[in-house]
């Protein structure tokens, strides 16, 4: 029950926070947003009906492709949360509010966070926009593509029309503010403390290990290996820990053994215990 509030939550919250950068940043500066809501704007921009409509009208074919790949409870919400986006795109084109701000570069910088941060708050409660959302969860589950991704290549060839109809400076304005939208759908999905892969080599390898998942509380794989020029064996420390983690391991490197060698990456995606997925 608590699992379908947030997801509700989520949809009015972050549907409000699109349709405030659609109407109020992007159409005045004949912006787009991405996906269906981009054609939906472009459509309004050629025959000055509301994007709500069109949105609505371009979605039905690809929600019968969402029920068919994904969950139904995902396509549900997602049903719920298109047409919700219509309703506040409608609404607020009555309102006639005008615009937030004059500067068209300032436009497509706010109204990317607004639109990337609202599209990411649905994505990371398990349900999203539709359209072209679902074309990229999709792709995302089939061949492990990311989504953002997917959607900033979906969406340039959006853009690239967008710009022989309406100039090319409107058009590079739009893929900023896209690029922009799309980083921060990321960080709201993995959340702001990214994750990271973390590889120890040390001789006191279980002791570091067991400080480890004592504080900061992580999983530890311990594996043999054997040092190709001095024919040495040792056991090399893998863990995955978020960012904010590792500098409690740096210190407890440096208090068991300053010398061991340790690399950290950065890490796409984890799945397992002690870390969320999304649910598509």
């Amino acid at each position: 029950m608590k699992s379908k509030f947030n997801k509700i939550l989520a949809i009015v919250i972050g549907e409000l926070m699109c349709a405030i950068a659609i109407t109020y940043f992007f159409v005045p500066h004949h912006l787009l947003s991405g996906g269906v809501g981009g054609l939906a704007i472009m459509i309004q921009y050629l025959t000055g009906y509301s994007s709500g409509i069109f949105f609505f009208l371009i979605n039905l074919p690809l929600f019968f492709l969402g029920f068919k790949k994904l969950s139904k409870d995902f396509m549900i919400f997602t049903f719920m949360s298109s047409n919700l986006l219509s309703i506040y795109l409608m609404a607020l084109k009555a309102l006639n509010l005008g615009y937030f701000v004059d500067d068209v570069l300032l436009s497509a910088v706010f109204g990317g966070v607004l639109n990337g941060v609202g599209m990411g708050i649905m994505f990371k409660n398990g349900t999203s926009q539709g359209g072209l959302d679902v074309v990229a969860i999709i792709a995302r589950q089939e061949y492990n593509l990311n989504v953002s991704s997917v959607l900033m290549a979906m969406n340039f060839v959006i853009v690239t029309i967008a710009s022989i109809l309406f100039g090319a400076t409107r058009g590079m304005y739009t893929l900023m503010s896209m690029y922009i939208g799309y980083q921060c759908v990321d960080k709201v999905m993995n959340g702001l403390d990214e994750k990271k892969q973390i590889m120890i080599i040390s001789q006191k390898s279980e002791e570091i290990a067991k400080k480890i998942m004592d504080d900061p509380h992580r999983g530890v794989t311990l594996f043999e290996a054997r040092g190709a020029y001095t024919g040495e064996k040792k056991d090399v420390v893998y863990c995955v820990a978020y960012n904010r983690q590792v500098v409690k391991i740096k210190q407890i490197l440096e208090e068991i053994d300053p010398s061991a060698f340790m690399s950290i990456s950065d890490m796409v995606e984890v799945k397992g215990k002690g870390f969320i997925e999304q649910q598509f």
